[in-house]
């Protein structure tokens, strides 16, 4: 785990290695899902909507995608 101390407006900073780990980029969203546990899971949300093109025809012989599968892609979308 890497520590990020709050400022007094409320922002804290990205460590260096989580922003490349989900290859965050100036502009990106990031969205905080906050957990009954008290635990925060953070989504990042830098795919362009252009990446959903086509993943929902199916190609013979493969399974269809997921609603789970899907969701981090359409959520690039959010609050636009």
């Amino acid at each position: 785990m890497k520590p990020s101390t709050v400022t007094t407006k409320g922002q804290i900073t990205i460590p260096k290695v989580v922003r490349k780990r989900l290859h965050l980029e100036p502009g990106d969203r990031v969205y905080f899902d906050v957990r009954d546990d008290g635990s925060v899971v953070m989504v990042a949300c830098n795919e362009p909507v252009e990446n959903l093109f086509g993943m929902l025809r199916q190609k013979a012989g493969t399974r269809p995608m997921t609603i789970e599968g899907m969701n981090p892609a359409s959520l690039s979308d959010r609050d636009r």
